[in-house]
């Protein structure tokens, strides 16, 4: 399973800033076509930063990730914000729900995890099916330049009083447009007074925006808008993020 060690180095990591540009993109797509703050499913909701954000501006949000770990980060967080979020662990490819959500979301370049286009292409029918008619389903993937050009060859690597992290991301040859990253943890154990190594792999891949756009067609969705920079600008050759918008039919 992806993000087990992972889960709380991860939550040390990210920006903060970048929930917030989330929680503005959805504020502002959904706000602007329905004038209201209405049921939302979070896909790959992590350890429930945008979540909280989300709910404390109005919406209903429902939380899903595979992550165990992730989720029980979530929780600590929703319970300290003294706010109710219904958590699910689960596999967006297993997605089932009935029509019940206003608004869809998959933040994170989470899609990227997915294996190919099939897989691709079942999440966004199973997303298709859990909006009401007329429902908005937003997400981000990585671009063609970032997987391609900025990732391979990419190391990062971090340090705190209780772990190391070492992350180095590579093409990934047997896929087009995929990398792999290699993510070593070095975490302090108290029983032998040291450090154990703790390795995983995490496999991603992106697609064209107009292969997107192709599935989310086929899928049903319509009214598809494909931005960069949180909706701000227009998609260019060296955009890091692709950001969808799209519709349920009426």
């Amino acid at each position: 399973m992806i993000y087990t060690t992972f889960a709380s180095v991860y939550d040390r990591l990210m920006d903060e800033a970048m929930y917030d540009e989330w929680a503005t993109y959805v504020n502002q797509s959904v706000l602007r076509e329905t004038g209201v703050h209405p049921k939302l499913l979070e896909l790959a909701c992590g350890t429930g930063d945008l979540a909280v954000r989300l709910q404390q501006h109005g919406y209903q949000v429902t939380g899903l990730d595979i992550s165990e770990e992730m989720l029980a980060l979530a929780d600590q967080k929703i319970s300290e914000a003294q706010l109710k979020v219904p958590l699910i662990q689960g596999d967006m490819l297993d997605l089932d729900f009935p029509a019940n959500f206003d608004v869809v979301t998959c933040f994170d370049d989470s899609l990227c995890y997915l294996r190919d286009s099939k897989a691709v292409a079942q999440t966004f029918s199973n997303v298709y099916r859990a909006l009401k008619p007329g429902g908005i389903f937003l997400f981000d993937v990585h671009s063609l330049y970032q997987m391609d050009h900025i990732f391979p060859g990419y190391m990062y690597n971090a340090k705190f009083e209780d772990l190391a992290f070492m992350w180095s991301s590579y093409a990934d040859d047997q896929r087009a447009h995929a990398v792999v990253h290699e993510l070593t943890f070095f975490v302090w154990d108290e029983g032998i007074q040291g450090y154990q190594a703790i390795e995983e792999i995490h496999h991603e891949r992106t697609y064209a925006v107009s292969d997107f756009k192709q599935l989310l067609t086929a899928a049903g969705f319509v009214n598809i808008v494909a931005t960069a920079d949180f909706g701000r600008t227009e998609i260019q050759s060296d955009s890091e993020r692709y950001f969808f918008k799209c519709n349920k039919k009426n």
